[in-house]
């Protein structure tokens, strides 16, 4: 009963003073609610880039190229010439990989658009059919790239929406012709647009033939005339058979690239799953960098919370006095003051997880940033650790004002003017 007493008269202490005790409090409701609105928009932010990435399938592989080594320096994955488009043919055999159902190979240029006065840099894919379905692509209008176009080496492009809108506004683009590094192309397809970010999109990026990007747009080649690709995308059956598919792929390249067992990889296999485990990571330091931000306004309100007890303590030595003088022991006086100033945290932090929350709502799918808009995740367990922390502010803050009055002799108390 006596500990309800003191939290009783801890209420009625901080009602005294009510503007006070509210700036007080005011801090800590910042901090909370700066807290969990910034990991809800973190959170939300990476969720919403891991979905786009699963969207594209979560049971793919991406093989390239060994990194190469040259004067002693070593070069990027994907810098040398050791995967061919015969490689990739050659990885939808049945009976050597079937766990492998599709596979794509590409090549990635850095080219400029033009079309009449308008004009723009992008990046252009060489691909081929397959591309389409294994990186889970739709068509808007037209149509995608095809057998005939690679076997004839066609001069022919399907443009992201993005790209179709820069060149050509809301201009239906199919039939007509844009230059791409000064050569003529012709417009068979526009893709769905995607959305998202520029790593997960392909809004903006243009598709032509796998053949017509090595032949007439690139001029290195290998010995036999076969096509060097920087990457091929295999689409395994389903996620259960992915360390199988990865063995067989491996096999496979080694004995098409004549490896022995005692050397390495002249290639990198990476699947989907790790790329989404890898950017997880990423962005977890992303929302804890976010987190501790946030988490500065909390130690600036404790900050507050602590100047205003010393305060109390200033204006309330008589009374500390009059209950020492009573028989008040030096353990209720420091009990009283922390009390005040957990009352005070706790609060803080109850009305910003509640307000948090409201906000961390309220900006979902609202506010617009450039042409997205925000996705934000609450979190229980945040909100859980912001109170918690709250509270431990205000208990750590109100420490030294409390021992301080619980120091205070009852005579010298008394004689405080």
């Amino acid at each position: 009963m006596i500990y309800l007493e003191i939290i009783k008269v801890a209420f009625i202490s901080l009602s005294a003073n009510k503007l006070r005790s509210i700036l007080a409090l005011l801090g800590i409701v910042i901090g909370v609610t700066a807290v969990i609105s910034l990991m809800a928009i973190g959170k939300g932010t990476q969720e919403r880039i891991t979905s786009r990435i699963q969207e594209l399938g979560t049971n793919l592989l991406f093989i390239k190229a060994g990194a190469t080594t040259i004067g002693g320096f070593t070069g990027q994955a994907g810098s040398s010439s050791s995967l061919t488009f015969k490689d990739a043919k050659a990885l939808k055999d049945p009976l050597f990989a079937p766990s492998v159902i599709e596979v794509a190979p590409e090549i990635t240029i850095r080219s400029q658009l033009v079309f009449g006065r308008k004009n723009t840099n992008v990046t252009i894919m060489g691909v081929t059919p397959q591309h389409l379905s294994v990186r889970n692509l739709e068509i808007d209008s037209g149509m995608f790239i095809s057998s005939p176009h690679i076997e004839t080496y066609s001069e022919v492009i399907v443009l992201g929406s993005q790209v179709s809108e820069d060149l050509f506004g809301f201009q239906d683009p199919i039939g007509e012709h844009i230059r791409v590094n000064g050569k003529r192309f012709y417009v068979i397809g526009v893709l769905k647009s995607q959305g998202g970010s520029a790593w997960t999109s392909n809004d903006g990026r243009a598709f032509i033939p796998l053949t017509t990007a090595f032949f007439r747009m690139q001029k290195q080649k290998v010995s036999g005339g076969n096509i060097n690709v920087e990457t091929i995308n295999v689409q395994t059956k389903d996620l259960e058979v992915l360390d199988d598919a990865i063995n067989e792929v491996s096999t496979i390249l080694r004995l098409r690239h004549q490896i022995g067992n005692d050397d390495e990889d002249d290639f990198n296999i990476t699947s989907q799953e790790q790329t989404i485990e890898t950017l997880r990571e990423t962005t977890n330091t992303f929302v804890v960098f976010l987190g501790a931000i946030a988490g500065i306004s909390l130690i600036v309100g404790g900050i507050g919370i602590m100047n205003i007890m010393l305060v109390s303590v200033t204006e309330r030595t008589k009374e500390i006095g009059i209950r020492k003088a009573m028989g008040a022991k030096k353990k209720d006086i420091l009990f009283q003051f922390i009390s005040e100033a957990t009352v005070l945290s706790f609060g803080g932090g109850f009305l910003g997880v509640v307000l948090g929350y409201l906000v961390s709502n309220g900006l979902n799918g609202q506010a617009i940033l450039g042409q997205e808009s925000f996705q934000t995740v609450f979190s229980l367990e945040v909100a859980i650790l912001s109170l918690a922390v709250s509270a431990a502010i205000g208990l750590f803050f109100g420490i030294y004002p409390a021992a301080r009055a619980a120091k205070l002799h009852p005579i010298e108390a008394l004689r405080f003017d």
